[in-house]
């Protein structure tokens, strides 16, 4: 049933005044206000807000300021901060923002694949010496691997695990997925057009976490892209790098809490696994001591997968959807389940 009130919303989002009139054209049933995110920029704009976009990292206020407080839309897909702040506690429907990162971080995490096959560090390192390999070289240390034909394994079968599914099926990989419920293969959640694979056709097997070190020994490349929760934190430890096979390669565009970090360093070091890609850290920013610096079958970027142009734009795009359903009262997209954690 649609609402005949106004809505009072509240963005600390920092966006543009294009994308904010995007949100006022919505309807005219919205009151839409922009402040900055700090807590004292936040605090005045709380106390009539009855909708709320912004990052998980501006949730740590007094729930008590914001007495009618409804839905928060988050700008962040990830949620693990957020179960720490007193507001979870509340009746406050929360979204997130899954779906908004599914192209630039699906495409980083092939050209991660690419680029460890392609052997492109070691290429560029040529590169920047002048150094032309002769044939004796290339042929020594520098044939290539090609993904066509190998096994691409995504364990996360969300926005990012789809369109890494579908840019992998592109290259003519085989996928397998696993995620915690196998039966599930629709993708209830928002994307853009075009983008993932919302009836989860893509996978020829998708397996449940009680079958992780099947799933893991299966693979040519395994792309890490499920939520931190207490059921994921370690996910892969010794024993899952234990089940990998030695030529596979390991890329995590999720969160580095999700593998045993001492256990990867010394399976990289050892080559029980060919390599990994590595976009996140356990603590970040990473130290200075840390060996990942140093391998030289590992690729290492700063949390900046999903850093994009197109980010806001997409954020926009999915809050005036919802914000549509929320003023007509329909289901919103991305709902987060506290009892799941995301």
């Amino acid at each position: 049933m649609s609402r005949s009130d106004r809505v009072r919303a509240v963005s600390t989002a920092g966006l543009t005044a294009a994308q904010l009139d995007r949100i006022r054209a919505v309807s005219p049933a919205g009151d839409l206000a922009q402040t900055g995110p700090s807590a004292d920029e936040m605090r005045p704009a709380l106390a009539n807000a009855e909708v709320l976009l912004t990052h998980f990292r501006q949730t740590g206020f007094d729930p008590a300021l914001a007495p009618a407080l409804r839905w928060v839309q988050l700008t962040s897909a990830s949620v693990e901060q957020l179960f720490a702040q007193p507001i979870i506690r509340s009746s406050v429907t929360f979204t997130n923002s899954s779906g908004i990162h599914a192209v630039p971080i699906g495409e980083y995490a092939i050209a991660s694949l690419l680029a460890f096959r392609r052997h492109s560090r070691g290429l560029f390192r040529r590169q920047e010496a002048r150094h032309w390999a002769p044939a004796s070289e290339v042929y020594e240390s520098l044939v290539a691997g090609e993904l066509r034909g190998s096994t691409l394994g995504i364990l996360g079968y969300g926005s990012i695990g789809r369109e890494v599914a579908r840019l992998g099926s592109c290259f003519g990989m085989r996928v397998l997925a696993l995620k915690r419920d196998p039966a599930a293969r629709r993708d209830p959640g928002w994307h853009p057009a075009g983008v993932g694979d919302p009836d989860g056709s893509i996978p020829e097997l998708v397996f449940g976490p009680e079958r992780l070190h099947e799933f893991l020994s299966r693979c040519d490349h395994v792309v890490l892209s499920c939520p931190l929760t207490p059921k994921t934190e370690r996910i892969i430890d010794a024993a899952a790098l234990g089940s990998m096979r030695e030529s596979a390669y390991l890329v995590n565009v999720s969160r580095g809490q999700l593998v045993d970090e001492a256990a990867l360093v010394r399976a990289l070091r050892e080559r029980r696994i060919a390599g990994a890609g590595l976009d996140v850290a356990a603590l970040e920013p990473l130290s200075k001591s840390s060996e990942l610096f140093d391998l030289d079958n590992v690729i290492l970027t700063p949390h900046c997968s999903g850093v994009t142009p197109g980010y806001d734009d997409r954020a926009t795009e999915l809050f005036c959807e919802n914000l549509r359903r929320y003023l007509a009262g329909e289901p919103l997209l991305n709902v987060v389940s506290r009892d799941n954690g995301y």
